[in-house]
């Protein structure tokens, strides 16, 4: 492995250059890219938001939160409505996922992403580009679960939130499967009962097109914040096929973790830093050179 190749600025320059030359741009979009935009689970925001539950239950981030025992459903709910809401129905505080569609737009793009919290569609990415994986934390599901069908959450999480007192729920709220009746749960993939509904298939179709249309093509792989949790969904395909294909580049921004496989080296860019300051510059920068070209038509 390489943490890095060569000094910041002139992996910014090969990275702008790539940007404006490339057939086609394939985004890996992880969770350090909604932490750049202001997403984080922990510290000042969890507090705002949470500092009740932090008081009852003893935990000191969202993440911890989404996996306490909750004696009750309306308990459950009552954290959970709330987490919903500020991370998929507020805006992220920083504009980086705008940042990143001003450099994109007018590309032939693609995002293929295991972020849940919809920034992509918020900050008015092309829904028919992007494929979410892991999910969406605006889709609930049976948790058994009895059918292959997702369901939108905001009109009853909006109300969850309105009517909660004491860290509870009106029972009335707590959301069952319209099948079978069973306890309704997040649409995340955490084990083998998550559901891939209609919509998943269709934009992983989208992305596997995408893909297949562009082989052997000068494509930039751009890998934007992803660790080490899921590597093989985004990280190692995007290296086997930066290795399979002598025209196309890897490049990785991430704020610990931006590295390659040496047999990849010359054909990546690795910046560690800050993803919203790099996209920030990259934009600045491009903003001088010519405007991009049009996007070629997806037949997909």
């Amino acid at each position: 492995m390489r943490p890095s190749t060569g000094n910041c600025s002139a992996q910014m320059e090969r990275l702008k250059a790539e940007l404006e030359t490339a057939q086609a741009i394939v985004v890996g979009a992880g969770a350090g890219l909604s932490a750049s935009a202001g997403f984080v689970y922990s510290g000042e925001r969890f507090r705002q938001y949470f500092a009740d539950f932090e008081r009852a239950y003893g935990f000191h981030d969202m993440y911890t939160g989404g996996f306490y025992p909750y004696a009750t459903p309306e308990a459950h709910w009552a954290y959970w409505s709330r987490f919903i809401y500020v991370n998929r129905y507020v805006d992220a505080p920083k504009p980086v996922y705008e940042a990143l569609l001003q450099l994109v737009q007018g590309r032939d793009y693609f995002v293929l992403t295991t972020n849940v919290d919809h920034c992509f569609q918020k900050a008015g990415f092309d829904r028919q580009r992007l494929f979410y994986t892991q999910g969406d934390y605006g889709l609930w599901q049976c948790s058994r679960p009895c059918h292959s069908k997702t369901y939108d959450n905001e009109g009853v999480v909006k109300k969850m939130l309105a009517e909660q007192r004491d860290m509870k729920v009106p029972s009335e709220l707590v959301p069952h499967c319209p099948v079978c009746g069973a306890p309704m749960s997040m649409n995340l993939r955490a084990d083998h009962t998550f559901v891939e509904d209609a919509g998943w298939h269709a934009a992983a179709a989208r992305y596997q097109n995408f893909i297949r249309r562009h082989e052997g093509l000068h494509v930039l792989y751009l890998e934007l914040g992803v660790g080490g949790n899921t590597p093989g969904i985004i990280k190692y395909p995007f290296w086997n096929m930066t290795r399979q294909n002598a025209k196309a580049v890897y490049a990785c921004i991430n704020l610990s973790e931006a590295c390659c496989p040496v047999e990849i080296e010359p054909q990546s860019i690795c910046i560690h830093g800050d993803i919203g300051q790099v996209l920030h510059m990259l934009r600045t920068q491009s903003g001088k050179q010519r405007p991009p070209r049009a996007a070629a038509s997806q037949n997909d």
